[in-house]
């Protein structure tokens, strides 16, 4: 029976394959686009980023998913926060959207240290604008009961 069609739903590893490849995909061309976005060669950013021009091209174009060592050399090369790349690559959970956020991010004139810095501003005036209730902890309220 073996010549029968098989069933519609896709095995577990063809959903996982298909997953991976995406996130390669999804990775690969967000670096191309900063790379090109910073005017950058292939070979120039491989050479900043201390990876191989071959690997950085199959990253680039989805084939292989670059390890989170990698991102982070990548982004040195290109100037933009490792954590854009961590968020982007699924290392890093995604944050609620922000433009400011966004822009500061990747931005690529100034340096990741300025970059945080910005960022730590811009979220304590955010906090000192917008202050929230602190939730009250479950257990502390049972206990007053």
């Amino acid at each position: 029976m073996t010549d029968e069609p098989r069933a519609t739903g896709d095995s577990a590893g063809d959903v996982a394959a298909r997953v991976v490849s995406s996130a390669a995909q999804d990775i690969g061309s967000f670096i191309k686009a900063q790379r090109e976005a910073a005017q950058v060669s292939l070979r120039q950013l491989s050479q900043l980023a201390g990876v191989s021009n071959p690997y950085l091209s199959q990253i680039e174009r989805g084939l292989r998913k670059p390890s989170a060592e990698v991102l982070g050399q990548i982004a040195k090369g290109l100037r933009v926060s490792s954590e854009v790349l961590y968020m982007r690559a699924g290392f890093l959970e995604q944050r609620p959207a922000s433009p400011v956020r966004d822009a500061l991010l990747t931005d690529v004139s100034i340096t990741e240290r300025q970059k945080q810095v910005l960022l730590e501003i811009y979220e304590s005036f955010r906090r000192e604008n917008n202050p929230r209730p602190e939730p009250q902890p479950v257990e502390q309220e049972n206990e007053d009961d």
